[in-house]
């Protein structure tokens, strides 16, 4: 039971880096016409993503806790790994990288590289939630 309730939260989190990055936020800059009222929407969207991502990754370290001291491991040591890095990246994204963007600070650079952020995030993500995925052998 906590192995499929696990496998949601990997699957809710990379689920909802998806739609708000791939989906959401682009389809605001398209409709709304106007980039400084599509940009503030996108930052509090950004922002409720990194809650998110911090509920998820703090669940998903819980559970592999349990697993790691139980037995070495090292496909959950992997799995702590992938988490711990995308929760870094979620952080600095959201503590150092958007309050620039916001302040509209070197613009471009900081905007690449939230972005860069972001993608490395949703990569962590998608490979932790490719291996809880996968079939025991």
């Amino acid at each position: 039971m906590k192995d499929r309730i696990a496998l949601l939260v990997a699957a809710l989190w990379w689920g909802s880096l998806t739609t708000i990055g791939f989906l959401v936020v682009p389809m605001l800059f398209a409709q709304l016409g106007d980039p400084r009222l599509a940009g503030n929407f996108a930052a509090r969207l950004f922002a409720a993503q990194s809650w998110v991502a911090l509920a998820c990754g703090l669940a998903l370290l819980t559970y592999f806790r349990s697993k790691v001291q139980d037995r070495a491991d090292p496909s959950s040591r992997a799995a702590v790994a992938w988490i711990v890095v995308a929760l870094l990246l979620a952080l600095l994204q959201e503590y150092a990288v958007a309050p620039r963007i916001l302040a509209r600070d070197n613009l471009r650079l900081w905007h690449s590289l939230g972005s860069a952020m972001y993608l490395g995030q949703w990569l962590c993500a998608g490979v932790l939630l490719w291996r809880m995925g996968r079939r025991p052998d």
